[in-house]
């Protein structure tokens, strides 16, 4: 399902608007989450793919998710024609998507179960699966939060979460969910809520 081409004039303007963006400070965390966060991989990422606040004009209703897969960019639309920025990481080659769904499901530190495709490639997580998947904490490639993708009321199994190769942010390695920075993930899921519209570009 592809978004119509008023979305890619809006995601070139955005990308150009950026120059211009206030970087935003860091959430508030709880106290769990700063002992996960403090044990979690670091990377250094370029300043580019910070969290700013920049120009931006779109159709889309305040509130919403917009990504850019090709350049890397997650957009929360605010009032005024502005929007928070975040760098992600998107998809590989053929294992991007596009269209558009809603949030159906938000979990903090959630538990990582390989999907059936995945473990069809790798089989050596055949005994992760096993063990009824990998608890939530700082070496799950869940990361911090996990805001689970939904399309026509059901699951569409692509996930919009943390991770713990933030040294991915700004490049297309996934098969298909889109990756944010820890710290990031934490920062939109305090935006969003279930029922929040994506677009995925």
């Amino acid at each position: 399902m592809r978004v119509g081409s008023y979305a890619v004039a809006t995601l070139a303007f955005a990308f150009l608007a950026g120059c211009n963006g206030v970087h935003l400070p860091d959430p508030k965390v709880s106290g769990r989450d700063a002992e996960f966060l403090a044990l979690a991989p670091k990377a250094e990422i370029p300043s580019e793919f910070d969290r700013y606040q920049v120009d931006y004009k779109t159709s889309e209703p305040v509130g919403s998710v917009i990504v850019d897969s090709r350049n890397h960019f997650l957009y929360f639309i605010q009032p005024g024609g502005k929007a928070i920025r975040y760098g992600v990481a998107t998809g590989k080659d053929a294992m991007g998507w596009s269209g558009r769904a809603t949030v159906g499901a938000m979990q903090e530190w959630p538990r990582w179960m390989p999907p059936k495709d995945m473990l069809e490639r790798w089989p050596h997580l055949q005994p992760t699966a096993d063990a009824g998947g990998l608890p939530g904490g700082p070496d799950n490639p869940l990361g911090s939060r996990a805001l689970y993708l939904f399309q026509g009321g059901k699951d569409s199994m692509y996930r919009i979460h943390g991770t713990n190769e933030p040294d991915k942010i700004g490049q297309g390695v996934s098969s298909g969910c889109i990756r944010m920075r820890d710290i990031d993930a934490i920062d939109l899921y305090n935006r969003v809520k279930v029922g929040t519209p994506v677009v995925v570009i």
